[in-house]
């Protein structure tokens, strides 16, 4: 049976933005240690769609956070892959503590979250199929007690086209090419819709991401040596926000219906 790869609760992050010929040699060199994850396309390049719904105040706190650099912060986002309501969504806590990135993810039903965005409070109900677990039912009550505990609304959605690979037999190393970065206005009262249209903010390249649990392994190393990597920040909610025209203390609800 093939290892079923799931969430990495705690591990480290560093972002590199490289051009597409940079790309293709960290690619080689990665394909011999890792294999592509469980949602590649082996038709579109191993790629594939991603978008997340960020929350946040209306006077955009989280995003203020990040901006001033804040150590200890963290992000709440509802991650999803489709348009099929018969798919489930990630309802996602992302901590910063220092260096190390913390994760909670609850696995909720679209029309749970459609209901939960409307005002409605947690429920088990709400998680993919019925009953889900401990540990996905813990993640989406502190998910929608952080929610309360600031007042976060739907901002806007984040989303772009993934290039994914893992380590074949556990969760230690993850590797991502990141592409097609775009901000997209959440209507809201609205559920989850995958946008088809947005601001698309200039990165400057590919998004490259090496993440692991532990140790730096010592081929990921080798891969900054090779190919001169300078590790940068990339925030891509920021990104997002800014190419949206959003601004703290501008009123998220008036600044988004403008938008639409």
């Amino acid at each position: 049976m093939p290892f079923q790869h799931a969430l990495q609760a705690s591990r480290f992050e560093l972002k590199y933005i490289i051009d597409e010929q940079v790309a293709t040699g960290v690619r080689d060199f990665v394909m011999g240690h890792l294999e592509p994850d469980e949602h590649a396309r082996p038709e579109d390049g191993n790629a594939y769609p991603l978008t997340s719904l960020y929350m946040d105040t209306p006077d955009l706190m989280l995003y203020g956070q990040t901006i001033q650099g804040i150590k200890n912060r963290f992000k709440l986002r509802i991650r999803f892959y489709d348009n099929d309501p018969d798919q489930p969504a990630f309802m996602e806590i992302k901590r910063r503590v220092t260096d190390v990135i913390c994760k909670e993810r609850a696995m909720v039903s679209k029309q749970g979250v459609f209901r939960m965005l409307n005002g409605e409070g947690p429920n088990q109900t709400f998680l993919w199929g019925g009953n889900g677990n401990a540990k996905s039912g813990s993640a989406l009550l502190n998910f929608c007690n952080l929610c309360d505990t600031i007042g976060a609304i739907g901002c806007c959605y984040v989303s772009y086209v993934r290039e994914a690979y893992v380590s074949p037999n556990s969760n230690q190393v993850r590797v991502t090419f990141d592409r097609q970065l775009m901000g997209s206005p959440y209507p809201q009262g609205t559920g989850l819709i995958y946008p088809t249209d947005g601001a698309r903010p200039n990165v400057g390249g590919v998004i490259l991401e090496l993440k692991f649990t532990d140790r730096f392994p010592g081929w990921m190393h080798d891969v900054v040596q090779a190919f001169n990597l300078q590790r940068t920040s990339v925030p891509k909610y920021i990104h997002c926000v800014n190419s949206l025209g959003i601004g703290p203390g501008q009123g998220l609800n008036m600044r988004l219906g403008m938008l639409q």
